[in-house]
C-alpha cells in the first residue's frame, strides 16, 4: 500500500509540474477543487516554513517510527491505514530531501487547490486517509472488546445466578 501511494504521489507531481501554473487555477468542482501548483516550505498550511530542515529530520523519525508501527500491525485494516501513512509521509518526505531548493530543505510539490483554503497533494490525501482509517479501526476494535467484557460479565452473571 505505501509503496502504491508513493507511485501514484511521486507521479502525480511530476504531471503536476509539467502542466500547471503556480498563477492559473483550473476548477474541476466549481471553486470548491480545482488544479494549481504550489511549492510548500512548511507543513499544513504552511506551518513552519522557516524551518524546512527541521521538517525533514521530524519527517524521517516519523517514516521510521511508522515502519516500526506496521511490523506491529494486528488487522489487515491498520496494516492498509499504516500504509497510506507511511506511503504519504514518504511521499513529502521525497521533496523534502530532493526537491529545491536544497537538499533536505526542499519545498514540497502542492496542485489540489480546496477552495481558497490550502492546496495540498495526494500523499496529504493518503496521510489522511490512512490516518481516518486507523481512527475506525480502533474506535471498532475498542467497541468489540468492550462488548466482548460486557458478554462475559452477563455469561459469569447468569452462571452465578443458576448455580444459587
Amino acid at each position: 500500500m505505501a509503496a502504491v501511494a508513493i507511485l501514484i504521489d511521486q507521479a502525480t507531481k511530476a504531471a503536476a509540474l509539467s502542466a500547471l501554473s503556480e498563477t492559473d487555477r483550473i476548477r474541476l468542482v466549481g471553486d470548491l477543487l480545482g488544479l494549481q501548483l504550489a511549492f510548500n516550505p512548511g507543513a499544513i498550511l504552511s506551518l513552519g516554513s522557516g524551518v524546512t530542515w527541521l521538517l525533514t529530520l521530524l519527517g524521517v523519525g516519523a517514516v521510521v517510527l511508522i515502519l516500526i508501527a506496521t511490523t506491529r500491525a494486528r488487522t489487515a485494516i491498520t496494516a492498509v491505514a499504516l500504509g497510506l501513512i507511511l506511503g504519504g509521509a514518504v511521499g513529502n518526505l521525497i521533496d523534502r530531501l530532493f526537491a529545491p531548493p536544497a537538499f533536505g530543505r526542499g519545498h514540497v510539490v502542492d496542485f489540489l487547490a480546496y477552495g481558497d483554503l490550502f492546496i495540498g497533494n495526494l500523499a496529504d490525501v493518503a496521510l489522511g486517509a490512512g490516518v481516518i482509517l486507523l481512527l475506525i479501526d480502533t474506535f471498532r476494535r475498542r467497541r468489540t472488546a468492550s462488548q466482548s467484557v460486557d458478554d462475559a460479565r452477563s455469561e459469569a452473571q447468569s452462571t452465578i445466578e443458576v448455580e444459587k
